[in-house]
């Protein structure tokens, strides 16, 4: 089974995606949320350095920005306590 490479360019990606995917490996692939819903309220919080530089490297590690890895936490918790 094919396996995505790590791209550098577009023309990297548009060149992957011309050739024949049958035999691609989907279970590489994670699901992914994507946020359609349009913010219209903006929250504004004050958080001790310690937990903002721990916020911050999270979402580095995730690859997203911080106030997307905030949302996604908070979200989150929402959705167990149903």
């Amino acid at each position: 089974m094919k396996q995505v490479p790590e791209f550098k360019t577009d023309t990297e990606v548009e060149a992957f995606l011309e050739q024949d995917l049958s035999d691609l490996d989907f279970k590489q692939f994670k699901p992914m949320q994507f946020e359609v819903i349009k913010k219209k309220v903006a929250l504004n919080m004050r958080l001790p350095s310690v937990l903002m530089d721990a916020v911050r490297a999270k979402a580095k590690a995730q690859g997203i920005p911080y106030a997307r890895y905030v949302r996604m936490v908070l979200e989150a918790d929402l959705q167990r306590g149903k």
